[in-house]
């Protein structure tokens, strides 16, 4: 299993954090086998929910000039039409995927094209399917733009997620399927696609990173 270069430091700090409570344990309490395997047991447990949570598969794919493809790993909870406020200020076709603390937490670009537009916001941290995160809590907005076609990415962070990285500047040049940033430990991601965008996905279906094909434009 390959490791996400955005782990190993979470994960490096982990093994010293588990490492040196069980250190102590022993020290103070050398006879109590039981209370040393069960300690023992639950932090090898709790390592590899870490380990698991910055693995990173190999993904990186270009699938198709008009396809959409999903930005991230997880569950499709809304798909409607809203008036975006931030870029567009005019309506869009709304699809959000829940990405759960099992998923993978890479993202991928959903199209290639040009970075027209990017901006971190502070925020609150609520959790990422309430309706009030994708304006309220923190996040970063990227619009990516390429042949007339041009779409919003939102990643969104949650109440357990308070750490979105993101690795475009404004007026890059972006491959569809490389690797757009990571979100850890849980969130959301939003996409904002013209009105006469075809949706490919229904809400409920979970989505492959960098795979699944979300519209058509």
């Amino acid at each position: 299993m390959t490791i996400h270069k955005e782990g190993y430091t979470i994960i490096a700090g982990t093994i010293v954090i588990l490492g040196l409570l069980n250190a102590v344990l022993f020290y103070n309490f050398p006879h109590q086998v039981a209370l040393l395997a069960a300690v023992a047991f639950i932090s090898l447990i709790f390592f590899l929910l870490i380990l698991q949570f910055f693995r990173s598969p190999k993904r990186n794919q270009s699938i198709g000039e008009r396809l959409v493809i999903a930005p991230c790993d997880g569950k499709v909870v809304v798909i409607e039409q809203t008036v975006e406020t931030e870029y567009y200020k005019e309506k869009r076709l709304q699809v959000s995927i829940f990405m759960s603390p099992i998923n993978v937490h890479i993202n991928w670009y959903p199209i290639s094209g040009i970075v027209k537009y990017l901006r971190y916001h502070e925020g609150k941290y609520l959790v990422a399917w309430h309706p009030k995160a994708s304006t309220e809590n923190e996040r970063t907005s990227m619009v990516i733009e390429k042949g007339g076609f041009s779409l919003l990415v939102r990643q969104i962070a949650g109440a357990l997620a308070k750490r979105i990285v993101y690795y475009p500047h404004e007026g890059d040049m972006v491959k569809q399927g490389a690797e757009l940033g990571f979100i850890k430990f849980g969130s959301r991601v939003d996409l904002y696609l013209p009105p006469d965008a075809k949706i490919k996905v229904g809400i409920g279906q979970k989505t492959k990173g960098g795979v699944t094909v979300i519209a058509e434009f």
